[in-house]
């Protein structure tokens, strides 16, 4: 899902509501090449897709494991003729629905993460506290709710996910106050919840951000997967993409940049190299795997955060393939947070 839009052309060609922040970079990331085959691994609105199908005179595969998604992507599927097929289905899968439909090599692979301003204004899909509606927060609209973790999750459990995923530093007492809450009653309303964190941790008038923020985007997180599922749709765009071929992803927070950054930074050499006196070893000879785009992450320009101000977060990493043979997966190199949680 891409995260944190603004107004313009939907999916089927008509006004909507959303353009998906850093679009002309990503774009420029990409450089679509007529002929070319891309995958959009986060559909949402049909924004980046739009941008590729109009940039060349290629074939896009748009990922999204939302079926409100793919349903409302059909006109443009149909308005683009055989040049687009949608796949219902996450983008840590992409291996899987790029051998499923004999697809690839690859000319480029998009990510734009996180939870979109569509779902985010749908007050019934319980992603935002901004407005009460049922705590859900589930992308594929399957499996345990948010709901289900609130209300069924150990107080030790629930403050690691908050901890962990949500960098919230008083996690205890926010799951505290939670069990307190649900020993009287199921906690089912995104209103619910977020009064009982901001009663945690109360609000000066010079925040900028609601204090259930974090506990939101740990929740969020945890329910869908989404860490993991980044790992395996990096890991699955370095097998595919051929020489030449570009990886563009756009984050909206410090778990997933993070991951990200490592990521290309290991393929492309950029990590600490190991001390001179210490002896040579295939990992520390291996050629790289892809070649920086940026130096450094791409943010957006002053005037899409005036005009979009969810937007600030944003940041744009990309890698051009090299020829080179994809690098063993280590996933403890990336990042990704431990739990130790009782599932579900």
């Amino acid at each position: 899902m891409t995260d944190h839009s603004t107004k313009g052309t939907g999916a089927g060609g008509g006004p909507v509501r959303h353009v998906p922040v850093l679009l002309p970079e990503t774009i420029e990331a990409l450089s679509p090449r007529d002929n070319g085959i891309y995958v959009d691994g986060t559909f949402g609105a049909g924004g980046v897709t739009r941008a590729l199908l109009e940039s060349a005179h290629c074939i896009v595969i748009a990922i999204d494991r939302d079926p409100n998604a793919i349903s409302e992507g059909e006109e443009l599927a149909r308005r683009s003729g055989d040049r687009l097929t949608l796949v219902q289905g996450t983008f840590g899968d992409l291996d899987a629905i790029a051998s499923a439909r004999d697809i690839g090599p690859l000319d480029g692979v998009t990510f734009d993460l996180g939870v979109s301003s569509m779902q985010l204004d749908e007050a019934e899909r319980g992603f935002s506290f901004q407005s009460d509606g049922p705590l859900d927060m589930r992308m594929s609209q399957a499996g345990p709710s948010a709901a289900d973790v609130v209300n069924s999750l150990a107080e030790r459990d629930l403050a690691q996910v908050i901890s962990v995923l949500g960098e919230e530093r008083r996690a205890r007492a926010i799951a505290k106050a939670i069990v307190a809450v649900r020993s009287e009653r199921a906690i089912e309303r995104t209103g619910e919840l977020a009064d009982i964190v901001a009663r945690v941790l109360g609000r000066r008038h010079d925040d900028t951000k609601h204090p259930a923020t974090r506990t939101f985007q740990a929740l969020r997180l945890y329910v869908n997967g989404e860490l993991d599922e980044l790992v395996d749709g990096l890991i699955a765009a370095e097998r595919l993409l051929r020489e030449g071929g570009r990886l563009a992803v756009v984050t909206f927070h410090s778990l997933e940049d993070r991951i990200v950054k490592r990521f290309l930074a290991s393929r492309s050499g950029k990590t600490a190299r190991p001390s001179r006196h210490a002896p040579v070893s295939e990992e520390n000879e291996r050629q790289p795997s892809f070649r920086l785009l940026y130096r450094r992450a791409v943010e957006p320009a002053e005037n899409e955060v005036r005009r979009n101000p969810r937007s600030r977060s944003a940041r744009l990493r990309a890698g051009e393939r090299t020829a080179a043979p994809p690098f063993p997966f280590k996933k403890e190199e990336l990042g990704v947070p431990k739990l130790s949680v009782n599932t579900l």
